[in-house]
């Protein structure tokens, strides 16, 4: 493993089994926070000079700001569909408390400028389908630009069928070149399952999938990571891609991206060297198997 990889369990603190935070050592804009609640219990947050999004993993939530209780409707889990959040401002203090239990996460980013809280429904959620064939994957995107007002964060979900690659041709997004590429560092935070064609007598397994990242000659980076439930990849800087999905286990990823631009966007530049394989998308058909779960999943 290197510093950029975080298996889970490793970036515990203050109760949270994961804690990305901005300020950490060559991380600057963007973090990550993950707390399982259990029936009845309650976190509290102090956002400082941080937006954040309140994102149920599964299971649903109430956000308290300002004495109102906010619901947020949840999900079974990350396949399942989408679900409602919550935005917060910095220079809060919000609460979330969950009657039945919950996983929150929490993505979050440094902000220079305030927006109001707001709800966002599971049905306001947009979902992508994205790429074709064996790149076919589905992206919710309830943190972008155009569904989400905000000051710099930005954030999706993406669901990759088992047996299919995501984050790909490898692309980038570490240089800013106006209306060509944005400079932001990311986050991806990992969930998979046994797919639907696992034989039944297989009990116990532990769904594997892999993550690359690989630098310039000018600034390198070298990640090759196998990764499980609750791990975590950071992308400073660099290509990223494939997000590989194994036969028999189908991957989620959160991904939370900031940066130090002035201007909210995503803007990335492909590997020239694999860039080609966009155009094999004009010829293949969208995985059958997409989209996944029910809530807001049409596209």
């Amino acid at each position: 493993m290197t510093e950029w990889v975080r298996p889970a369990g490793t970036a515990a603190s203050d109760g949270f089994e994961l804690a990305v935070r901005p300020g950490e050592a060559e991380w600057h804009h963007s973090g990550l926070l993950v707390r399982t609640l259990l029936p009845g219990q309650s976190v509290e947050i102090d956002t400082g000079d941080c937006e954040y999004i309140v994102l149920p993993l599964s299971g649903s939530a109430e956000v308290i700001v300002d004495g109102e209780a906010v619901p947020l409707g949840g999900r079974a889990d990350v396949f399942a569909g989408s679900t409602d959040l919550a935005y917060v401002p910095r220079n809060s203090t919000f609460a979330v408390v969950s009657a039945g239990g919950a996983r929150i996460a929490f993505p979050h980013a440094k902000a220079a400028t305030d927006h109001p809280f707001r709800r966002i429904g599971a049905d306001e959620v947009e979902t992508e389908l994205r790429g074709a064939g064996v790149a076919s994957r589905q992206v919710r995107n309830f943190g972008t630009p155009g569904v989400l007002e905000a000051d710099s964060i930005i954030a999706c979900e993406v669901i990759t069928p088992a047996g299919n690659w995501s984050s790909y041709p490898p692309h980038k997004h570490d240089e800013h070149k106006p209306g060509k590429e944005s400079e932001l560092e990311e986050i991806y935070y990992f969930e998979l399952q046994l797919s639907d064609d696992v034989p039944e007598g297989v009990k116990g397994n532990d769904p594997i999938g892999y993550q690359r990242v690989y630098g310039t000659e000018e600034r390198p980076i070298d990640v090759l990571a196998e990764v499980r439930s609750g791990d975590v990849v950071l992308v400073p800087h660099g290509w990223h891609g494939p997000a590989m999905a194994p036969p028999g286990y189908d991957m989620y990823y959160l991904n939370v991206m900031a940066g130090p631009g002035t201007e909210r966007q995503w803007l990335i530049t492909d590997d020239p060297q694999h860039a080609w394989v966009r155009d094999l998308w004009n010829s293949q058909h969208l995985d059958p198997r997409l989209p996944f779960g029910q809530t807001g999943e049409e596209s």
